[in-house]
């Protein structure tokens, strides 16, 4: 299905949709959402890129190797979970603190970035799994 209109359209609907899914993750913590619904838009955005314009586009749009992208994302989330150990609190305990970008303070948590985390792992899985499939259907 690599109609002119589809590979014209593709690129921009994989950016909004990459933007809907960066604000699900970030809204995910008040309202429904978060990393696991967010990494499968993400997702779902780089398989209908891969569907329009092949496998090729999308890898170099990644930059990384999609299970590279997993592994960091685990990595995250996991270190999220010790930092609580290191404030002498129960494991995967939520930590927040301030910071100050630019004179404007911002909130950021432990959960934020397992959120994160999260996000990067279903992001990478599933994005491998596409393109595997992907390359196999039009080796």
């Amino acid at each position: 299905m690599r109609t002119l209109i589809f590979r014209t359209v593709a690129p921009y609907l994989t950016s909004l949709m990459i933007l809907f899914s960066i604000f699900v993750l970030l809204r995910g913590h008040n309202e429904p959402g978060g990393g696991f619904i967010g990494g499968l838009i993400a997702a779902s955005a780089f398989a209908i890129y891969g569907i329009a314009c092949g496998v090729s586009p999308v890898r170099r749009a990644l930059y990384f190797h999609p299970m590279a992208i997993s592994g960091f994302g685990l990595l995250v989330s996991a270190i999220s979970g010790w930092l609580s150990l290191a404030f002498n609190v129960p494991f995967m305990t939520g930590l927040w603190t301030k910071v100050s970008v630019l004179g404007v303070p911002v909130d950021l948590s432990t959960v934020l970035f397992f959120d994160i985390g999260v996000y990067l792992v279903v992001l990478g899985s599933i994005t491998s799994v596409a393109l595997a499939l992907e390359e196999r259907e039009h080796g």
